[in-house]
């Protein structure tokens, strides 16, 4: 199995004003390393402040590490290359109706996006909406919906929508099923494991929900305050955790 994300000692600085004349660093990330492969599913969990939210923002071209390297397919990923392999990866937001247009329908904001991204004419365009949403479980005519006219679940599977339309080998998802209820967020994991199986997509959880992490993590990673404590299989880490602030976010969800 391939390796498709390797991050190799990754490091952010933050410079913060601390009065009139004078600045301090916060070190958000320190010397972060791990690695994922194809069909595979990293979680990472860690207290607010730990440096789960700057990796994300590394990891889709927002923001630039200072040292250390993000290799996507075994390629060295460049900021200013972001075009070329926004493709590949995608990103969900905690929110999913904060992150859409709520004056846009549904089909238009998925135009948007294979116009923006593809070569494809306006006829392969529907044809890969209406399968992009058929793929979700969602019907031809929600393309003329707008966002309010959803309920939670469906605007999930929209937000989805939105990042699986240009087939990416990799989704991040960042607190993304967290503010689900449990019946809501059951289905979604099992949709997106069902996708997994059937694309061989791979997933980075950003989340803090041990029980979801156990069961769909393949491996885990801790972090805190930006350094990592625990990195190895989600069993392993469970069952053999290296460092007390693992333990105790462990015991909290096994207690």
């Amino acid at each position: 199995m391939s390796i498709l994300l390797e991050v190799r000692n990754l490091h952010k600085t933050y410079r913060k004003q601390a009065g009139l004349f004078r600045q301090r660093s916060i070190c958000a990330l320190n010397d972060v390393s791990f690695s994922l492969a194809e069909g595979k599913t990293l979680a990472i969990v860690g207290e607010t402040g730990s440096g789960k939210s700057t990796l994300a923002k590394l990891l889709v071209g927002i923001e630039k590490p200072d040292s250390g390297e993000i290799l996507l397919a075994g390629t060295v990923a460049k900021i200013s290359h972001y075009r070329q392999y926004n493709h590949m990866i995608r990103f969900i937001f905690q929110d999913a109706a904060k992150s859409l247009n709520p004056h846009q329908k549904v089909g238009q904001m998925l135009d948007d996006v294979l116009r923006f991204s593809t070569v494809l004419d306006s006829h392969q365009r529907r044809q890969k909406i209406r399968m992009t949403l058929k793929q979700l479980g969602l019907l031809d005519e929600h393309s003329e919906y707008y966002p309010h006219m959803f309920s939670g679940g469906q605007l999930q599977r929209v937000a989805l929508a939105r990042a699986l339309i240009l087939d990416p080998k990799l989704l991040i998802l960042d607190e993304a099923l967290t503010a689900l209820d449990p019946s809501l967020r059951a289905q979604i994991v099992n949709l997106l494991l069902d996708l997994q199986q059937k694309s061989g997509l791979a997933y980075l959880l950003i989340t803090n929900h041990l029980r979801l992490v156990k069961h769909i993590a393949d491996d885990l990673l801790v972090l805190h305050q930006g350094m990592t404590l625990d990195y190895g299989t989600t069993a392993q880490v469970f069952s053999h955790p290296q460092h007390d602030y693992s333990r105790k976010l462990i015991n909290s969800v096994t207690a």
